[in-house]
C-alpha cells in the first residue's frame, strides 16, 4: 500500500466539513521538465473491492430504470448510455494550460470530467478526462506533470497524457501501474504537435490519431482491468438529484486568484455556465461555453515544497466537499477507497455529513480541488 510520498497523513476529524454546511462567502510561470525516463507498458491490476458498475449488473429486472439495450452501458464518466466499446475503453486524461495566453483551449468541452487544481504562482491547470474523443484532431494546449494529478488519474484507471513534469512526479510516473504519454519521452513526436498561430509553451497541442499512435508505441493496454467500477455513484437514469434542503449555490467562486472563474446556474439549460478571465470560458472548437452538471468543490490539505512554489496535495487521506447541482449545494466529506492491492488506483468516493454515498447527477462534472485554508473565502450563494 502506498500513501503519498510527500505529505503525512491527517489526524482523522474532519472539522472542515462541519465549516462547510452553510458556507456563504465560504501570471504565467515554465516549469523545468525532465525526462522521466523508461515506462513500463503493463500496469497492474487491482483487485475488484470497489462500488457497484453503473448500470451494469447480472440479472436485470424488466422494470429497472437503467436498463438499456444490448451492446449499451452507463459511461464510468457521466452515468448515461453509451456504446459498450466507449464505456469500456480507458479514458485519456490530458493536461490543459490554463494560462490566458493559451485560452481559449481547443476540445475542452468534449472532456466529461474536469479538474482544477493550484500550481506554482497561484495559476491553475487543468486536466480533462476524455471517454470519446474519436472526432477530435485538436486537444490542447497540452502542458506538463504535477504528481497530484496523476493521483487523480489512476482513480479513472486513465491513461495520463502530459508534455513534461516536475521534478517531484517523477518517481510515481516510472511506478509501473502509471501509464502515461509524455511528450519529452519516447512516444512524444507521434503523439503531439506544434501549432504556429502561438508561441511556446502554448501550442502543443494532440488528438485522436496520435494518442492512438502512442498508446501503441508503448503498448498500454486499451479496456479498463478486470473489475473496474468506476468512481461516481450516479443517481437513477429516471431520476434527478436536486439537493432539496441544501444551501443556495446559483453562483460559485473557487476563488482561484489569476483566472478568478466562477459558475453561474442557467435555469433554462439546468447546467452550471463556467466563466474566467473576466468572461465565458469558450471552447475554441466549437465555439460555445463549457458547463456542466455538477460542480464539486473538493478541500485538500496541501503544503508548499519548495522556495519556487511548488506545491503538493494529500489525495489520500480525506477532507471536505461541497457538491452543487440544479442551483443547490450540501456539505459532505471525501476520502479514498483502501485497496490492500495498490492504494493510489483507488478511487475517491463523496459522502454526506451520515456518512452515506453521495449520489450525483448523471452528465458532466467539474471539479475545483481548493487549498483546505482557502475555505473561508470560497463563495456559494
Amino acid at each position: 500500500m502506498r500513501k503519498s510520498s510527500i505529505l503525512k497523513p491527517l489526524a482523522a476529524g474532519l472539522v472542515l466539513a462541519l465549516m462547510l454546511t452553510g458556507c456563504s462567502g465560504c501570471g504565467a510561470s515554465t516549469d523545468p521538465v525532465q525526462d522521466p525516463g523508461n515506462v513500463t507498458a503493463e500496469p497492474d491490476k487491482p483487485s475488484d473491492d470497489t462500488n457497484d458498475k453503473p448500470g451494469q449488473e447480472e440479472t436485470v429486472a424488466e422494470d429497472d430504470p437503467n436498463a438499456l439495450p444490448e451492446g449499451m452501458m452507463r459511461s464510468y464518466l457521466t452515468g448515461l448510455p453509451v456504446d459498450e466499446k466507449i464505456g469500456n475503453r480507458r479514458p485519456v486524461a490530458i493536461m490543459l494550460n490554463n494560462l490566458k495566453p493559451a485560452q481559449p483551449m481547443s476540445g475542452v468541452s468534449y472532456a466529461d470530467v474536469v479538474y482544477e487544481y493550484v500550481v506554482e504562482g497561484a495559476i491553475t491547470r487543468l486536466m480533462g478526462l476524455f471517454e470519446n474523443y474519436d472526432d477530435l484532431e485538436k486537444i490542447g494546449s497540452v502542458r506538463s506533470c504535477r504528481e497530484y494529478f496523476v493521483y487523480t488519474a489512476l482513480e479513472f484507471d486513465a491513461i495520463y497524457c502530459h508534455f513534461g513534469q516536475a521534478s517531484y512526479a517523477v518517481d510515481l510516473l516510472n511506478k509501473d501501474y502509471v501509464d502515461n504519454i509524455n511528450g519529452l519521452g519516447p512516444a512524444g513526436e507521434v503523439t503531439y504537435y506544434r501549432t504556429t498561430d502561438r508561441q511556446a509553451p502554448h501550442n502543443v497541442y494532440t488528438s485522436k490519431n496520435g494518442i492512438d499512435a502512442g498508446i501503441d508505441m508503448l503498448g498500454y493496454r486499451r479496456d479498463h482491468y478486470e473489475g473496474y467500477k468506476g468512481k461516481f455513484k450516479f443517481c437513477d437514469l429516471d431520476k434527478e438529484v436536486t439537493n432539496e434542503g441544501g444551501i443556495s449555490a446559483k453562483h460559485i467562486e473557487p476563488k482561484y486568484r489569476i483566472n478568478k472563474p466562477w459558475f453561474d446556474y442557467n435555469e433554462k439549460t439546468g447546467k452550471y455556465d463556467r466563466y474566467q478571465y473576466d468572461g465565458p470560458q469558450i471552447d475554441d472548437l466549437t465555439g460555445e461555453q463549457l458547463s456542466y452538471d455538477n460542480v464539486i468543490l473538493q478541500y485538500n490539505f496541501w503544503v508548499q515544497l519548495d522556495d519556487k512554489d511548488y506545491l503538493a496535495f494529500d489525495c489520500h487521506n480525506g477532507g471536505a466537499i461541497q457538491y452543487c447541482t440544479k442551483g443547490k449545494c450540501v456539505a459532505g466529506t471525501w476520502k479514498r477507497e483502501l485497496n490492500e492491492d495498490n492504494y493510489d488506483m483507488s478511487a475517491i468516493r463523496y459522502y454526506d455529513l451520515d456518512g452515506n454515498e453521495l449520489e450525483i447527477n448523471n452528465g458532466k462534472t467539474f471539479v475545483c480541488v481548493i487549498q483546505n485554508d482557502e475555505v473561508e473565502n470560497v463563495v456559494v450563494e
